[in-house]
């Protein structure tokens, strides 16, 4: 089979829906409320797809959400149907998806029979629950926006929406689209904070000849910079396979990429420490940028009595939380959101397993 030209997965989803899908909806349901949507994983979603991206799980594909009545009484015939009469390719692309020697991953492949598609029949709360561990259509509690990984916000509010019928994805959307706003000074405090407990490494681990230890740091340092950048630019951080992309769209990254480039780069602590002086400096100056605060001094300074160049950046965690006005946000601890504290793919990847482990760690209780 011919490889098609790449069509970008969130283009190509619309296009599904439109010439596609919806005819054979009308045709078998006219009338019928519902949604279509290219939401949830995939790096297509975040607009980070290539040409690789079709290896698994990616091609034409989408969401089609109704009303739970309608998912009883007509979701079954619709699978059906469009099993049996979409085309076998859409552009170029099989419509239908094979199994893999994976569990769960399919990949699209041609057949004869009927197409087992990737149009996914469900309602929206059994959609928004699967996906975040709650219903943003209910009360979102201060749990759920903690416990719920920043790559799942992503792939919630990023995608398109191709239909909304059912009125419910857009403000849905809209209501996740950032964090409230005291809870966003808390989550940069604590992203601040996280600085803070490491920046005097990188000179402490070279002074005693661990360059390997030095080298760790600063490339933990560096990525959580890069996610602070995001944080203050109103973005969900992805997960680390989009990191530096998502990260290469902020308005930081023209000047920073080289510099933390050069840190990570370095051979020596000197060299390291002198660059993430420049890079802490550059951040610290767009916190100042962003009002959220009284001015803090931006400039780096030593580490107490030792001879190491940090920001103490602890100070700008103290500023965030001096202007939170929310009581049951001051009382949190400085653990932040399941990202800050957690950095397992696997339970990041899972909301259920990073509610749990949220709320045994920061103690943050249903509502």
């Amino acid at each position: 089979m011919t490889t098609p030209s790449f069509i970008p997965g969130l283009e190509l989803s619309r296009r599904f829906y439109l010439e596609a899908v919806r005819p054979l909806l009308d045709e078998a349901t006219p009338g019928i409320l519902h949604s279509a949507a290219r939401l949830g994983g995939g790096s297509e979603v975040l607009g980070f797809d290539t040409a690789r991206s079709a290896d698994h799980e990616w091609g034409p594909r989408l969401q089609l959400l109704l009303r739970p009545e309608d998912v009883t009484c007509h979701g079954t015939a619709i699978k059906d149907l469009l099993s049996a009469r979409l085309a076998k390719t859409f552009y170029g692309y099989p419509t239908h998806f094979a199994p893999t020697a994976e569990a769960g991953i399919r990949v699209m492949q041609a057949t004869d029979g009927p197409v087992h598609h990737r149009v996914d029949i469900t309602d929206p709360a059994t959609w928004f629950t699967a996906q975040l561990g709650f219903d943003p259509g209910q009360d979102v509690t201060l749990a759920d926006w903690l416990a719920t990984p920043t790559q799942r916000l992503a792939e919630v509010t990023a995608g398109a929406v191709f239909h909304d019928g059912l009125g419910r994805l857009t403000p849905a959307r809209a209501h996740l689209a950032w964090y409230p706003h005291d809870l966003w000074l808390h989550v940069l405090a604590c992203q601040w904070q996280r600085i803070s407990q490491e920046e005097a490494f990188v000179g402490r681990c070279g002074e005693v000849g661990d360059e390997l230890g030095s080298a760790v740091v600063t490339a933990r340092l560096v990525r959580d910079l890069m996610r602070l950048c995001l944080l203050m630019d109103r973005r969900y951080p992805p997960y680390s396979k989009w990191l530096g992309s998502a990260f290469a769209r902020t308005p930081q990254a023209a000047v920073l990429t080289p510099v933390l480039s050069a840190a990570l780069a370095a051979t020596d602590w000197h060299t390291r420490e002198q660059h993430l002086s420049r890079a802490y400096e550059t951040v610290a100056a767009a916190h100042n940028r962003l009002g959220l605060t009284d001015l803090v001094d931006p400039t780096t300074r030593s580490y107490h009595s030792r001879p190491f160049q940090v920001l103490h950046a602890e100070r700008f965690t103290a500023a965030l939380r001096a202007r939170i006005t929310d009581p049951a946000v001051r009382a949190l601890p400085l653990a932040g959101n399941v990202d800050q504290f957690i950095d397992s793919t696997d339970v990041l990847s899972h909301p259920g397993r990073a509610r749990a482990v949220t709320r045994a760690t920061a103690h943050v209780p249903e509502s």
